[in-house]
């Protein structure tokens, strides 16, 4: 998340105080980590688990220095980052040698990107109300009717002068979004997820129930529009859901989750201009509903709390197990007659420092043939690889982590994505990590499957 930076004193409170002990376990081929004695890391040190390198660092440079990293997007030989500044371009040709290769400056939180399938387009969210659309505009109340946020678009068709083609302002912005492919090749979809809505609020109004989808036609992105704004809640939803934080679709299923502040949901998207809500489910222990991963099949979903927006430290014993984790569901039934049921909870299992703040957060799933892998970021917590196979009985298998920064603040992985044989790492704070998970059961096959382009909340059935 880190919080909304709508509303916005969230924002300014994120930056918190949380735990710390790191274990320094080592693992067999695929064996659970152990956990030992706390073993605090020192400020600068870093540790990991045999099995997971970190292979270099980019740190954070260049116009977007002094802004947070955020999200990534890859598109053949190349990854994007957002961050709060703008946009970030590397070229990951080989993977070991990672260099920054261009960069937009272009302000509005948390900037989170997705690519086009031809890496033609990228798409940036905004969420932090701005003067104007443009790149040199600056922010402004959202109370202000003439606030500007929502959606940027970015022709990348020749990265040494990326081009700005459009943008489309959407209801409470866009905190998040997901690219939804169209019939053709010709259109995509974006759905918008926002919340936080407030009377005073003239461009976020409550109740914000819904979801706006924009049409990007690919070859004339300058038109762009929303196309509908999709109530799915008609009834109101869960006490805390006035809108979503992020939706994972997976297309080949005409299939979403949802991760909708007080619920999660699955979704139709047969017709991808009025998605509609199949079922959902509520959770006591779960403050925040952030997002959602399918496993390979989408048989299974890993929903994420969100506890203390980001900013808190919630990976500690006082706050225990089950608040702040992952939450596994399987799918069962079929089409409308669909359920989610509980299966438990996983979260990382090594405390860490009352310093740094540590929840689960974005990640994604390695293509492993029969294997439900999942790698994953904690912010302060590091990187980890979860194996649900057995969504009843999840377990860790590798992970890396850094010392608390110090002084104090707000920093660690964003996410964690695998794509093409290696695991992307945004730092808030750090930059680029590129980390090689090794000696682990399945991950031969996941090398295997060679993805043209990869957006985090669009996922596809595996094909080697």
């Amino acid at each position: 998340m880190i919080g909304s930076t709508h509303r916005r004193s969230r924002r300014a409170a994120a930056i918190a105080t949380l735990t710390g002990a790191l274990v320094l376990s080592q693992v067999g081929y695929g064996a659970p980590t152990s956990a030992q004695a706390d073993v605090p890391l020192a400020p600068g040190e870093t540790a990991s688990t045999q099995n997971l390198d970190l292979v270099l660092n980019i740190p954070r440079q260049g116009v977007n220095d002094g802004t947070f990293h955020s999200d990534l997007a890859f598109h053949g030989d190349l990854a994007i980052q957002g961050s709060y500044g703008g946009l970030n371009f590397y070229d990951i040709r080989h993977p070991q040698k990672t260099e920054l290769v261009a960069q937009i400056a272009c302000p509005g939180g948390q900037g989170d990107p997705s690519v086009s399938p031809d890496g033609s387009l990228v798409f940036m969210s905004v969420d932090s109300p701005q003067t104007d659309p443009s790149c040199e505009s600056s922010g402004t109340s959202a109370a202000n009717p003439d606030g500007w946020e929502g959606m940027r678009i970015f022709d990348i068709s020749d990265l040494s002068n990326p081009a700005y083609v459009g943008n489309v302002r959407t209801d409470c912005g866009s905190h998040t979004h997901t690219l939804v492919p169209g019939d053709t090749d010709d259109i995509v979809y974006l759905y918008i997820s926002s919340y936080g809505p407030r009377s005073s609020f003239p461009n976020c109004q409550p109740p914000h129930d819904a979801i706006s989808i924009v049409e990007v036609p690919i070859a004339d992105p300058a038109s762009a529009s929303v196309v509908n704004k999709a109530v799915l809640f008609p009834d109101g939803g869960a006490v805390r859901t006035a809108g979503c934080h992020d939706i994972t679709v997976y297309p080949e299923l005409d299939l979403a989750a949802g991760a909708c502040m007080g619920q999660g949901v699955l979704m139709d998207i047969s017709d991808p201009v009025n998605p509609y809500v199949i079922t959902s489910v509520e959770d006591a222990n779960f403050a925040f509903w952030h997002s959602a991963t399918f496993s390979n099949d989408a048989s299974k979903v890993v929903f994420t709390d969100e506890l203390g927006g980001g900013g808190g430290a919630t990976c500690n014993e006082a706050v225990g197990p089950e608040r702040g984790a992952n939450a596994i569901f399987t799918i069962n039934g079929e089409g409308d007659d669909r359920t989610l049921e509980f299966q438990s909870y996983f979260k990382i299992p090594r405390h860490q420092a009352n310093t740094e703040n540590c929840v689960a957060h974005n990640g994604s799933i390695i293509p492993a043939d029969g294997r439900d892998l999942m790698v994953q970021s904690w912010y302060q917590g590091g990187v980890l690889v979860m194996d649900f196979t057995d969504p009843a009985n999840p377990y860790e298998i590798a992970w890396f982590d850094r010392g608390a920064i110090d002084p104090p603040a707000l920093g660690g992985s964003w996410s964690a994505y695998w794509y093409n044989g290696y695991i992307y790492s945004s730092d808030i704070t750090l930059g680029l990590d590129v980390l090689k998970l090794t000696g682990t059961q399945g991950v031969s096959s996941a090398n295997r499957v060679k993805q043209d382009y990869f957006n985090a909340q669009t996922q596809y059935a595996l094909k080697d």
